[in-house]
């Protein structure tokens, strides 16, 4: 990857879902369809949003809906191109776009 690069960080929680299968997995999948460069999933240990709950990890490994960040790297109108499809599966997550740079 060269020249001016994005990231695109979407921020759902470990128990939300898209057609019966977790959010986040069904959001890499759609990116890879779509030929996004990449993208890597984040478990939170811990953290909360909008909603001011917080969200963390049980005893023993038990997940209580953790926090999930999916990080994408790519170029800026791919990255736009690709947000007409994600978006509408973040009904309360959050979509970031922020700016990166590949050194050389």
């Amino acid at each position: 990857m060269t020249g001016p690069v994005k990231l695109l960080l979407i921020f759902v929680d470990e128990t939300d879902l898209w057609e019966d299968q977790p959010l986040y997995s069904a959001i890499v999948q759609r990116l890879h369809q779509l030929g996004a460069a990449g993208a890597t999933v984040h478990m939170g240990a811990m953290g909360f949003g909008s909603h001011q709950r917080v969200h963390h990890k049980r005893l023993f490994g038990i997940s209580d809906d953790r926090p999930v960040t999916i990080v994408v790297a790519d170029e800026e109108r791919k990255l736009r191109a690709l947000l007409a499809h994600i978006r509408p599966m973040v009904p309360e997550g959050l979509l970031l776009l922020v700016d990166a740079e590949v050194p050389d």
